[in-house]
This record gives C-alpha cells, sequence and structure tokens, in this order.
C-alpha cells in the first residue's frame, strides 16, 4: 500500500521537475483540465504531452525491468540473472545500431531504431532459445553460459557496426541509445510495454506457486506435481518479448532488473505472490525518480539512465544487503 501511495504521488511530482520548473500546484490544475475539459492553460503541452508519457514510461519500464529480473532470477537460480541475461540487450544493440549506423528500417521513419532494435532482441532470444534446446533442453546452466556467450558475440557485432560507421555523430547516438533513455516517450510508444507488463505480471502472479517450487529446485518442482519443462519454456518465451519491447522503447537501462527484485525480497520475502507486486511498484518508483535526477543533474542536458542507476543502485543494493540477513538458493 505504501508503495501504491508513493507511484501515484512520484507520477505526479515528477512532472514539475525538468529544463522548466513548474509549480505542484499548476500540474495538477494542468492535468485535471484534461480530464474535466477544461480550456487548456499554458503548462499543457509541455505538462501532457511530453512529461505526462515520460512518466508512465519510465514507471512502465521499471516495473517491467523489476518483474523481468524477478522472473529470471527464478527462471536460471542464479541472483546475479537480470533482464538482459539472455543476450537479448545485445541483440537489441546490434538491430539498433545497425538502424542508426546504416539507414536500414529508415522506412519506419521514427520508429525505424525501436524496430530495429525489437527484432534483434526477438533474434537473439530465439537464437539462444534454439542453442539451448539443441544441446539438451532449458536448464539453468545451460541458459546462462549460451546467455552469455551470445551477448559477448553480439557486442563484438555492434562495436563492428560503429566502428565502420561513416558518420561519427552516429557512435554518439549508439551510446546513449545503449545507456537508455525515456526521453522519446510518446502516448503511442505507451501502450504495447504498458500491456504486456499488465499481462506478464498478472501471469506470473497466477503462477506464484509453480514459481516458488521452480525457485526451491527442479526436484522439488516435479516433486510437487510442476511440468519444470513447461515452465521454464512458458517463463522464458515471455520474458523474452517483454524484455525486447522494453528495450525497444527505452534502450538497455541496468541495474534496474537486478536490485530492486533482490530489494523486494529483503522486504517482504521470497514468495513470488508478494514479490512480483512489491518489485513492479518498487521498480517503477525507482526508475521515475532516476528519471527526475536524469534530468536535472547537468541541466540543461539530460545523463542515459544507465549511468544514475549504476551510481545509484551500487550502493544502495549494497547498504540493504548489509543491513539484514538473506538468503537466495539455500546460501544464507
Amino acid at each position: 500500500m505504501v508503495l501504491a501511495l508513493a507511484w501515484a504521488a512520484s507520477a505526479v511530482m515528477s512532472l514539475a521537475f525538468g529544463s522548466e520548473r513548474i509549480p505542484v500546484a499548476e500540474v495538477v490544475s494542468t492535468v485535471n483540465d484534461r480530464f474535466t475539459g477544461e480550456q487548456p492553460g499554458r503548462w499543457d503541452i509541455i505538462v501532457w504531452e511530453l512529461r505526462v508519457p515520460r512518466a508512465l514510461m519510465a514507471l512502465v519500464v521499471g516495473a517491467g525491468l523489476a518483474v523481468a529480473g524477478a522472473g529470471m532470477q527464478t527462471l536460471v537460480r542464479n541472483p546475479l540473472a537480470d533482464p538482459y541475461l539472455l543476450g537479448i540487450s545485445s541483440g537489441a544493440s546490434v538491430g539498433a545500431t545497425a538502424a542508426i549506423t546504416t539507414g536500414v528500417l529508415g522506412g519506419f521513419g521514427i520508429y525505424a531504431v525501436s524496430t530495429g532494435a525489437l527484432l534483434g532482441a526477438v533474434g537473439s532470444a530465439l537464437l539462444v532459445y534454439l542453442v539451448a534446446t539443441a544441446q539438451g533442453g532449458l536448464t539453468p546452466l545451460r541458459l546462462v553460459l549460451t546467455g552469455v556467450v551470445l551477448s559477448s558475440g553480439l557486442s563484438a557485432i555492434a562495436s563492428f557496426l560503429v566502428f565502420m560507421a561513416d558518420d561519427a555523430r552516429a557512435a554518439n547516438s549508439v551510446l546513449f541509445w545503449m545507456l537508455g533513455s525515456v526521453g522519446g516517450a510518446t502516448w503511442e510508444k505507451l501502450w504495447v510495454p504498458a500491456v504486456l507488463v499488465l499481462l506478464l505480471s498478472a501471469a506470473m502472479m497466477s503462477m506464484h506457486r509453480w514459481l516458488d517450487a521452480l525457485a526451491a529446485g527442479p526436484e522439488t518442482a516435479a516433486a510437487l506435481g510442476v511440468n519444470v519443462a513447461a515452465l521454464r519454456t512458458t517463463l522464458f518465451v515471455g520474458l523474452a518479448v517483454l524484455v525486447g519491447v522494453l528495450v525497444a522503447v527505452s534502450g538497455g537501462i541496468g541495474f534496474v532488473g537486478l536490485i530492486v527484485p533482490h530489494a523486494a525480497r529483503l522486504v517482504v520475502g521470497a514468495r513470488h505472490r508478494v514479490v512480483i507486486p512489491v518489485a513492479a511498484l518498487g521498480g517503477g518508483v525507482f526508475l521515475l525518480w532516476v528519471d527526475v535526477l536524469a534530468r536535472l543533474a547537468v541541466r540543461p542536458q539530460e545523463i542515459p539512465l544507465g549511468v544514475v542507476t549504476g551510481v545509484v543502485g551500487a550502493p544502495l543494493f549494497l547498504l540493504l544487503m548489509g543491513r539484514g540477513t538473506y538468503t537466495y538458493g539455500g546460501e544464507r
């Protein structure tokens, strides 16, 4: 309940911050005018068309990355797992880099980079799936090794595309995209990731007992009647699609999917029935205020979100880990 209230309050308060400081009362009035049909005020374009979609996108992406991180850590039973473990971010980087440096997919206009990133993310996830299944199935160790190796290879391809680019500005564009941003959020881009985050979160909530069993180990899950292979495949496909879409709309934002699920477990325990909603709400609030900090730190320029999440998230996570006892996968 506290996180839900913080989620709503943060969504409103964050609209006041940016290159142009707007009083919170004016923000509330502007949003209220939109819902009541009143004549739009002087701040309508800035608040409603620019900042509201950006704030909602930060909440959605943060929630999605946190939920995906919790699911990935359960899938591979590894506390170091994050949403990008399966090479999805590296594959998206290849697609986005190709779109930026070569102009391929130029027919998609302003959606060229997002389309390239989505295609690259889905392609890399499919490659991991095919390699893992061909070698014996979606076991945790095989998924981790396959994802890490393919991620290194795809990152090398993205670097090569940047190296061969004729336009020097392309390297800056690729770097900024890789580090993540929600600055390009629009109402049109918002609904797809929002629907996917809601659907996957609801699906994981409905399977929370199976996920608890899987986190305890495949033998335990099988003994409790869980079809481990089917559950792993379903979870893999759902996480791959979700992360692919999130990376396509926001770039590669690190740390959120790693630290927020652990922080949620520290607060409420390891049961997925409570971890998933707490991680989703916490991830949204965390990324929203990271975006605010990224906008304010070096105004009028913006810092990529991946830089801020790393600088803020690492000491915060170490502080949380040092203040309490934590158990994961039988390790205390």
